[in-house]
């Protein structure tokens, strides 16, 4: 603040000795030097282009490492942060089941599901391309801004309803494929006594199955954006370094 202090008592003393053009080009230049003492004081040397092409390289390489690792064996099944449990309207009769020692019809299901949704994710890697690639300037900077998780939000906010209706089907087959709906026969069948408590028909397996794949694949992304805002060994590119270095 002393700076501009000092250069307005400056002023104040050459203005009765400059004409009118002097004056003109005086203020013209003390105006550019404040901006850019502005613009250096906020280490921002990047333009919006950049900017955005820095969010949808990281949201690309997020969604590809996300697909890659639940797409995987057991991508779903042997991990913890995404595993599709029981769902809430069976666990009464999961663990009658455990009780009665069918654990094992139990599980199965259990694995059935996590196996329809390792099976459904790799087909959904085109769609959130194209939703990374519709991107607007204004969203990328209200990310680039926002909290570590800002990216993963604004797919959810998004597109969320948009992948639920077209990831179902994909899972529907996924689930024929696999078993699933055998399996939940067996498991109803093997449940005896205990079948007579359960509403089979407020179950939709393949919509609770797509709502958990969806789930998994955004705390994946959520992930990997916060590993690239983060750490800077996780931004692989110079473009990566140069966006979210600064």
């Amino acid at each position: 603040m002393k700076i501009y202090k000092h250069l307005l008592l400056l002023i104040l003393i050459l203005i009765p000795h400059m004409s009118q053009a002097g004056w003109d080009d005086f203020v013209s230049d003390f105006k550019k030097s404040v901006k850019e003492k502005a613009g250096a004081s906020t280490g921002s040397s990047l333009s919006e282009e950049k900017i955005i092409a820095g969010l949808k390289q990281a949201l690309n390489q997020g969604v590809e490492k996300s697909v890659k690792q639940l797409g995987a064996s057991n991508g779903f099944l042997n991990d913890a942060s995404v595993k599709i449990p029981m769902p809430r309207s069976l666990k009464k009769l999961d663990r009658g089941l455990r009780k009665i020692g069918q654990k094992k019809v139990a599980d199965q299901f259990i694995n059935t599901m996590n196996h329809a949704a390792e099976q459904a994710v790799p087909e959904t890697i085109d769609i959130l391309m194209s939703a990374v690639k519709s991107m607007t300037l204004q969203d990328g900077v209200k990310i680039l801004n926002g909290e570590n998780d800002a990216a993963t939000q604004y797919f959810k906010g998004k597109y969320l309803s948009q992948l639920r209706t077209i990831i179902k089907p994909i899972v529907h087959r996924a689930t024929n494929k696999v078993g699933v709906t055998d399996a939940y026969k067996k498991m109803i069948n093997n449940a005896g006594f205990l079948a007579r408590y359960l509403d089979e028909d407020s179950l939709d397996i393949d919509q609770y199955i797509t709502n958990k794949a969806i789930n998994g694949l955004f705390v994946k992304i959520a992930v990997e954006e916060r590993r690239i805002r983060e750490d800077p060994v996780a931004r692989t590119t110079d473009l990566l370094k140069e966006v979210f270095g600064a």
